[in-house]
C-alpha cells in the first residue's frame, strides 16, 4: 500500500518563514547560547533552517558536549557535511570529547584526507600544543616575491580561515619566521618575502604544554603561533581564538579547585547530579581528614579549656581569621604564578613580602580586637587575643604563599594546594599558636 505524503499547510510554511527571519536577526553567539536550552527536536529544526556557513559558525561556538547532542538529532548526510566543513583542530577537539565508539563512527564518515589530518592531531599528547594547532595554514618560501606570495594565496583551492600571519619556510619545511598579510599586501611587488620576515618570531614544539603556548600568545600579543616538530619543521599554527579558549578553561579549572572541587569538564547544566556530587566528594573527604588535626589539637588542650572556659569563645574567630588570611595569600600567589609574574626562584622575596603583609594585618586586627575583648572579658584575655591575631596572621600568610610555590616545584598543580586546604592547615596550627600564647600569658592559672 502506497504511503500518502501530506502536503505542508500554508500556516506551517508561514511559521517556518517567520522562524527563519527570527534566526537571521539573532547573532551567532546568542544562537549558540540558546540552542542548548531547547529540546533536541527544536535544536535540530532551527539548525537546519540556518544557511550552511551560518550553521557551521554556530556549531563551532557550541561546547563539544552540546555539539554531540545536536549531531544526534541531524541526518547522516548533514552530519558528514558539517564535520567536513569544520576546521581540523575543532573537529579533533569534538572527537576527543566523544566516547571512542562514537568518535570512530563519525571519523569513518570523513574523506580520507580529513580523516588523516584529524587522526594526526589526536595522536599528540592530551593538553599539548599539537592537540590545539591547526594543520590548515599557508606557508611561503623565503625566496618568493610579495607579488608571487599574494598570487599563491589568491589561487588556493581551499583557503584557511586565518591568513593574518603566514609562516615562512625553507626547502625542508624548516621555519624561518613569519610575515603578516598586511605587510605582504603593502610591500612593493618585487620585495622578497625574506625581507618582510618579522624581526623576532616565536614558536613552540608539538609537545609544549598548551597553556604555556596560549600564555605566550597572550603575553606577546600574537595573532598566531607557529608549531614545529623536533626537527624544527613546521607542522601547524595555533590561532589566538583557540589560545583564548585554552586560557578560559585553565582559569576555570583553577577557580573551581580554589573552591575545593574538581573541574566538571562540561557545561554545568549538562552535568548530572551524581557527577556534581562525585566532583566535590573527594575534596570534602580530604578536607574532613585534614580537619581531624584540629580535633586532635583541641583534645590535647582540653585541660586549658576546662580551667579557663572563656578561651573556647574565641576559637572560631581565631581559626577563621588564620584560614582567611592564608587563603588570601594562597589565591594571590596562585594567580600570579598562572600569569607568569612569579616563580619558585622568587620564593624568599614572596614569603618575606607576604609575612610582612600578614604582620600588618595582624597589627590592625589586634589593635581593634584586643581592647574590645579586654574590656569585656578582662585585659589578660584581651592580650592573648591580640598577640594570637598578630602571630596567626603572620604565620598564615607565610604558609599560604609558600605552599603553592612548593607544589609547583614538585610537579603538583598549585590550585590543588588551594584555599580550603590552606585554611584547614591554618586552623590546626592556629590553635597551637592560640594555646601557646595563652599558656605564656596565664601560666599556672591555665595549667591548673
Amino acid at each position: 500500500m502506497a504511503t500518502t505524503i501530506q502536503p505542508i499547510s500554508p500556516a506551517a510554511v508561514d511559521e517556518l518563514a517567520a522562524l527563519r527571519l527570527e534566526l537571521a536577526d539573532t547573532s551567532t553567539v546568542e544562537l549558540a547560547e540558546e540552542l542548548p536550552r531547547m529540546d533536541l527536536a527544536e535544536q535540530a529544526l532551527r539548525f537546519r533552517l540556518l544557511h550552511k556557513d551560518r550553521a557551521l559558525a554556530v556549531f563551532e561556538e557550541l561546547d563539544p558536549v552540546h555539539q554531540q547532542e545536536l549531531l544526534d538529532g541531524l541526518k547522516t548526510d548533514f552530519v558528514r557535511e558539517l564535520l567536513e566543513s569544520m576546521e581540523t583542530d575543532d573537529r579533533a577537539k569534538l572527537f576527543d570529547e566523544m566516547p571512542a565508539k562514537v568518535a570512530t563512527r563519525f571519523q569513518s564518515q570523513l574523506s580520507a584526507s580529513d580523516r588523516r589530518t584529524t587522526a594526526q592531531l589526536l595522536g599528540y599528547e592530551p593538553e599539548s600544543a599539537g592537540r590545539i594547532m591547526t594543520p590548515d595554514y599557508v606557508s611561503l618560501r623565503a625566496s618568493m616575491t610579495a607579488a608571487a606570495a599574494i598570487e599563491r594565496i589568491r589561487h588556493l583551492r581551499e583557503r584557511p580561515r586565518h591568513l593574518d600571519v603566514l609562516p615562512v619556510v625553507d626547502g625542508h619545511r624548516k621555519l624561518l619566521g613569519t610575515v603578516t598579510l598586511a605587510d605582504l599586501v603593502s610591500a612593493d611587488p618585487d620585495t622578497l618575502v625574506t625581507d618582510l620576515i618579522a624581526d623576532e618570531h616565536y614558536q613552540v614544539s608539538t609537545d609544549t604544554d598548551q597553556e604555556e603556548a596560549a600564555r605566550l600568545i597572550q603575553e606577546a600579543n600574537l595573532i598566531a603561533l607557529a608549531v614545529v616538530d623536533h626537527e624544527e619543521r613546521l607542522v601547524g599554527m595555533i590561532t589566538w581564538d583557540d589560545a583564548m579558549e585554552v586560557l578560559e578553561a585553565e582559569d576555570t579549572e583553577d577557580a573551581v579547585r580554589a573552591g575545593g572541587s574538581e573541574p566538571l569538564e562540561r557545561p554545568y547544566l549538562s552535568a548530572g547530579v551524581f557527577m556534581l556530587a562525585r566532583k566535590r566528594a573527594v575534596w570534602l573527604l580530604v578536607l574532613a581528614v585534614s580537619a581531624s588535626l584540629t580535633v586532635t589539637v583541641l583534645n590535647y588542650y582540653e585541660t586549658y579549656l576546662a580551667n579557663v572556659t572563656v578561651l573556647a569563645v574565641f576559637i572560631s574567630l581565631l581559626t577563621g581569621t588564620g584560614g582567611n588570611s592564608g587563603s588570601q595569600a594562597s589565591v594571590t600567589i596562585i594567580r600570579a604564578m598562572a600569569v607568569g609574574e612569579v616563580r619558585f626562584s622568587d620564593a624568599f622575596r614572596i614569603t618575606w613580602r607576604e609575612s610582612r603583609v600578614g604582620f600588618l594585618l595582624g597589627v590592625m586586627l589586634a589593635a581593634v580586637g584586643g581592647p574590645v575583648v579586654g574590656f569585656v572579658y578582662g585585659w589578660d584575655i584581651g592580650l592573648i587575643i591580640a598577640l594570637t591575631l598578630l602571630v596567626i596572621c603572620t604565620w598564615s600568610t607565610f604558609v599560604g604563599s609558600l605552599l603553592p610555590l612548593v607544589a609547583k616545584k614538585v610537579g603538583i598543580d598549585p590550585a590543588l594546594v588551594s584555599a580550603p586546604m590552606v585554611s584547614t592547615l591554618c586552623d590546626a596550627t592556629g590553635l597551637l599558636i592560640y594555646f601557646s600564647v595563652a599558656a605564656l600569658v596565664l601560666g599556672p592559672v591555665l595549667t591548673g
